[in-house]
């Protein structure tokens, strides 16, 4: 992973104001937790503001796993609701379905035939979602980082905003793009990552593993009512008991640890508080989650309203997401006539 980081350039910085274009993928997975709020969905928000941005609910790339077609539709619904509701704007970005721009799939194809298959191979989550697979290993699995590669070249765009498990995509992305300049002439801008910035934040209920939507107890989701999120973080993993006088807050268990990091981006003005309760060995978990709590209850409550909002209004949503697909069709079909001519696809003179 660092060989991977070092090669990556870095994305230019949000301070400078420089005007780049940021693509980024939101999958429709029926769940948007506390984690994907705080390591991507906030730094979105202020990326808009800041650069032309294109936000895509990736519906191609979640149908690589199993999924009831009944319920998917409602599912894409949900996920732009709530990403709507936590601070995307379809006025100041581009928030489109996937599937509605036919070019993303085009240039899917047209990079397959200039990506290595040994290099998808070697892709970590590639072989950390083969292992978990039971009933064969489809295509699909192994193209997930290609697709991605068309999402954010067909846009070029320059900046992506990804987590540390991401940056070897977007090291291919690079790649790809590097390897279609050279043979068929300078089209693409070479990609750079913007880590999301933040603590990774741990399940509540086993703070040694990544917050989860697919393990109850282990996430708050944006839209969980009050009580739902005072319950969850009441039960979460701490100590049995107060640490011993002049313990260090750097070397607490990984629960402990957690709930100071939620304390940090729910609640920061009482951090110091109860970091000092803790060196003291005074600290009371139990006062700790109550304030953590209803620091997350107030943060979220805006959010939850605007959602149930919006879900009462489908067809408006529709609307917004139909603009979008309105909105960067253009800029991918230009790309896509542009890729055509260099590869040699405009067909007979």
């Amino acid at each position: 992973m660092h060989k991977v980081q070092e090669r990556v350039r870095p994305a230019p910085a949000a301070a400078s104001r420089v005007p780049v274009r940021v693509f980024s993928g939101i999958q429709p997975t029926g769940v948007v937790h506390l984690g994907n709020y705080v390591g991507a969905l906030r730094q979105w928000a202020q990326l808009q503001r800041e650069h032309e941005s294109y936000f895509c609910i990736v519906d191609l790339h979640a149908i690589t796993t199993p999924y009831d077609p009944a319920q998917f539709p409602q599912q894409v619904l949900e996920a732009a609701a709530v990403n709507v509701a936590a601070g995307i704007d379809p006025q100041q970005s581009v928030l489109f379905i996937q599937s509605h721009v036919a070019e993303h799939t085009e240039l899917m194809w047209l990079l397959n035939v200039l990506t290595p298959l040994g290099q998808l191979e070697r892709m970590t989550q590639f072989k950390e979602k083969s292992r978990h697979v039971r009933a064969g290993i489809m295509a699909g699995l192994l193209n997930y980082p290609v697709l991605q590669a068309a999402d954010v070249l067909l846009y070029k765009a320059a900046l992506v905003p990804v987590g540390e498990d991401q940056v070897q995509h977007v090291e291919l992305m690079r790649d790809i793009a590097e390897r279609f300049n050279k043979q068929f002439g300078e089209t693409f801008p070479l990609p750079g990552v913007r880590l999301t910035k933040g603590a990774r934040i741990l399940a509540l209920n086993d703070p040694t593993a990544k917050m989860s939507k697919s393990v109850p107890g282990s996430y708050i989701a944006l839209v969980d009512d009050p009580e739902t999120i005072r319950k969850k973080v009441r039960a979460a993993v701490t100590d049995p008991g107060p640490p011993a006088k002049g313990s260090k807050l750097d070397e607490a268990t990984p629960g402990v640890a957690n709930l100071f990091t939620l304390l940090d981006v729910f609640a920061p003005v009482r951090h110091p508080e109860f970091a000092d309760a803790y060196q003291a060995g005074t600290i009371r978990y139990s006062d700790l989650k109550q304030v953590l709590a209803e620091a997350i209850v107030q943060t979220f409550a805006p959010v939850r309203d605007k959602y149930a909002s919006l879900m009462q209004r489908p067809d408006e949503v529709r609307a917004l997401l139909a603009h979008g697909a309105d909105r960067a069709r253009p800029v991918a079909a230009a790309t896509m006539e542009e890729v055509r001519g260099r590869m040699g696809l405009r067909g007979a003179p």
